[in-house]
């Protein structure tokens, strides 16, 4: 069985919390078909990746495989999502509930992740006051009222030329943690972490590897 030390301390290297996430979806997977154990040189294979960047990764959470047999499946699952911060849910206000926004409010998927989003902001009339997924919708200038809730997750997802000053406002309406789907680089102060996930960016990655393939 692997043996689960205390959360080794400082900041973990941006590419491999990215990969962390990856590798719990494959356990979870390797759960479903009662796989008790699994090996890096397993995850590495499936997933592409250099063994001892695997090992490398997971020793951030200070779990321990055991020789020759590799990693409790279960029990890495728990180790994963509890040092991701999946195992506790966290409240999240969404800014801007059009059409991107309005698909977020419909990804259930999303509390399996920890995040669950109790209400949303906008300024178009035509969605003020209604329900979505029964998240509320309210206007803009609500939000500061609402802050008696204390959220600390925010979700941009507004068009890209009010991104700047609605970021503003949810700085200084409390916000700590910005998850950023606009294309704009948001500039705030070091006490408010932005995290930037920009679809088309990643849109013009596959574009450009796919003009790249050498046909067969």
């Amino acid at each position: 069985m692997a043996v689960v030390g205390r959360k080794k301390e400082g900041l973990v290297p941006e590419p491999s919390l990215r990969r962390l996430p990856v590798y719990l979806a494959y356990l979870k997977l390797a759960k479903r078909r009662n796989q008790e154990f699994v090996s890096s040189t397993h995850i590495a294979r499936d997933m592409g990746v250099d063994p001892t960047q695997v090992t490398k990764d997971l020793s951030y959470t200070s779990i321990v495989g055991k020789t020759r047999v590799g990693y409790e499946v279960n029990t890495l699952i728990d180790v994963l999502e509890d040092f991701l911060g999946f195992r506790s849910l966290d409240e999240a206000y969404l800014f801007g509930a059009g059409s991107l926004g309005n698909a977020l409010l419909h990804d259930h998927g999303l509390e399996q992740y920890g995040l669950r989003i109790v209400a949303a902001f906008d300024v178009d009339p035509k969605i003020i006051g209604r329900e979505i997924e029964g998240v509320p919708i309210y206007h803009m200038d609500e939000f500061e009222k609402m802050q008696d809730r204390n959220v600390k997750v925010g979700i941009l997802t507004v068009p890209a030329e009010f991104a700047q000053n609605v970021a503003q406002t949810m700085a200084t309406g409390g916000i700590k943690g910005i998850w950023n789907f606009t294309p704009i680089r948001i500039h705030l102060d070091e006490n408010v972490v932005i995290q930037d996930t920009s679809l088309y960016a990643h849109l013009a990655v596959m574009f450009n590897r796919m003009q790249n393939i050498t046909p067969s």
